[in-house]
């Protein structure tokens, strides 16, 4: 119960924090509603009733009735003030400082994370449901103010009129609230049992709607086949989910709508009700239609607070999972925060093995590499032999299992992690293209205050700048049709040179290439490689790649395979030796002889 009201509380601190205007004044809100409504349907009606049965002056009740729907006037003008104007304007930023809170976790958390399919699904369970804990927090306080304002209320009149009736709302409270407790737990059940085959769902979906699969599935049309029925074993497997707790979940509603509400209150108590003004005549027959009908509404709203627990506790279920996410702490942390150097500096690798598991071994095996200052290294290899992993390393992205990494001969574990990953420009093969401008795509920041040369000229150097002269609007040309019906989808090419033009544009002093020009025909590649040494001959260049064009501009070359150095040194060397290398180069050496 303790952590129950834990969760909801940071969930209410989350909405009083970002607007204790909106919190206060929807809770004021709440108990307004419901006073008025004790003094339209109790108050007012047993005076207009017993004023009817006793004989009461018309002019009394004319003034009554004056009073009361002048401050029911003001209550309503009040309450669409709340619901129109305020509740409107600040729910959405609280739901945004949430997902800020989210988006900053997610920055920050190791990239190993992604790697772990149970921390990655409750990571998208918190991201898909932080706004409805938004929407259910403001429900919460709904149900919480609304229900135990009426039950005050209503239980003072019962008790003022007959006490004795309070024995009926105390027994259809509490059989209502345990029944209420485990339909909220078997909803979560539901929930968390459904959430990996949601998912896979999600993904057809995606596949289905989403331009990248596009042309894969009208040219493969068994691909779209296969998704189909995958499409309908999953629904079948929500189907059964359904299917298996439906008969509890059939008896669990009987019990809470039927046997401790209907029946109780509305066959039981009202028989009851009858019976002391027929028989018993203790209370009076306006009494009698105005407990019945109080009756129904104190039924209503004691299933409101009946229910708090429950509901509490399927909000904080689903918290636990945003509130695990956000206290996730990264294990690649910075252990003395050391400032890192300015300018290219020696990066060694001393006996680097790693794995992602335990129990897939190793990936990279005793790697021993130095990368001298402003060196042009290549890094090849067949596809699996590990060359994207070590860069990964080199980026720490993720920490060695074995060995460790040094920059200008102290461990890279010593530099702020930040500071280190800023001085890397890196392009990955999979690189993404932004639905932003070309401008912002290349700064990847906010581009106002940027100068458009210091961009034209990195798009320059990376080739892109006839394709930039076409476009309507130059820099400020949006990419992609995701939101711009004017946007502009570049092609594979064009987007690779795109994606290079950033690290032209950054400040890094270590440049690493991870397969940059694989969608570029040979000569292109050729022309980038040249554009990319003459304008890195101040840093440290990292070439990866299993086609080798780009040995020939390297100052070192690393051949890689499962995970080991096999082969090392300039290129006409590694000819010289006839190993894997000059194998490899022989097969390819037709696209390259100059």
């Amino acid at each position: 119960m303790k952590k129950v009201w834990k969760n909801n509380l940071f969930l209410l601190k989350i909405c009083f924090n970002t607007s204790p205007k909106l919190t206060i004044a929807f809770i004021a809100e709440k108990i307004r509603n419901e006073i008025c409504i004790f003094l339209e349907f109790t108050i007012g009606l047993n005076f207009v009733l017993s004023s009817a049965e006793f004989g009461r002056p018309f002019r009394e009740v004319a003034l009554f009735f004056g009073c009361l729907l002048a401050f029911v006037a003001l209550g309503l003008w009040y309450g669409s003030w709340v619901y129109q104007k305020l509740q409107m304007k600040m729910t959405p930023k609280i739901k945004k400082t949430l997902k800020a809170q989210l988006y900053a976790k997610a920055k920050e958390i190791d990239l190993s994370c992604y790697d772990d399919p149970e921390f990655y699904n409750d990571y998208i369970l918190a991201i898909s449901e932080s706004d409805n804990q938004v929407d259910r927090m403001f429900e919460f306080l709904n149900k919480t103010f609304t229900g135990i304002i009426a039950l005050i209320l209503s239980l003072g009149y019962f008790m003022a009129t007959d006490v004795i009736s309070m024995i009926f709302v105390l027994v259809s409270f509490a059989g209502t609230f345990l029944v209420s407790k485990a339909i909220s737990k078997l909803n979560y059940k539901i929930r968390t049992e459904k959430n990996p085959y949601e998912r896979k769902l999600d993904y057809t979906n995606r596949v289905f709607y989403l331009n990248d699969y596009a042309k894969e599935i009208r040219l493969n049309t068994e691909v779209g086949g296969e998704l189909l029925k995958d499409f309908d074993k999953t629904n079948d497997e929500i189907l059964a989910i359904d299917k298996k707790n439906a008969p509890k979940r059939m008896v669990l509603d009987f019990l809470k709508n039927y046997v401790f509400s209907d029946f109780i209150i509305q066959v039981l108590f009202i028989s009851y009700l009858v019976y002391n003004a027929l028989v018993l005549r203790r209370i009076t027959f306006s009494s009698v239609a105005v407990m019945f009908g109080l009756a129904g509404r104190l039924r209503h709203r004691m299933m409101l607070v009946s229910e708090l627990y429950s509901y509490a506790l399927e909000t904080s279920l689903f918290v636990d999972k945003i509130l695990k996410f956000l206290e996730t702490e990264p294990k690649i942390i910075s252990k003395e925060n050391r400032p890192v150097p300015e300018s290219p500096s020696e990066i060694e690798l001393r006996d680097v093995s790693f794995g992602y598991s335990d129990k897939d071994g190793y990936i990279l095996k005793n790697i021993n590499m130095k990368i001298n200052p402003y060196s042009k290294i290549a890094i090849v290899g067949y596809n699996g032999a590990g060359k994207t992993t070590l860069i990964k390393l080199i980026m720490r992205l993720y920490d060695p299992c074995k060995g460790e990494i040094l920059l200008d001969g102290v461990n890279i574990k010593e530099y702020n992690v930040e500071d280190y990953r800023r001085k890397i420009g890196t392009v990955f093969q999979e690189f993404k293209i932004f639905a932003a401008t070309v401008k912002e795509n290349v700064v990847l920041d906010c581009s106002d205050d940027v100068n458009d040369d210091s961009v034209i000229s990195a798009l320059e150097k990376s080739g892109f700048s006839e394709r930039l002269q076409t476009l309507p609007n130059g820099l400020e040309t949006n990419l992609t049709t995701e939101f711009e019906e004017d946007g502009v989808n570049l092609s594979g090419g064009e987007g690779q040179k795109l994606a290079i033009a950033r690290v032209f544009y950054s400040q890094a002093n270590l440049i690493i290439l991870d397969e940059p020009s694989s969608a570029l025909d040979p000569i292109a590649e050729y022309h980038i490689n040249r554009s990319m040494l003459t304008a890195s001959e101040n840093k440290t260049v990292l070439f990866i790649s299993h086609r080798l064009s780009t040995t020939l501009i390297a100052d070192r070359i690393y051949m890689l395979e499962n995970g080991e150095i096999i082969e090392e040194g300039e290129h006409s060397e590694l000819l010289g030796i006839g190993g894997k290398y000059a194998e490899m180069w022989k097969v390819q050496a037709g696209q390259y002889n100059s």
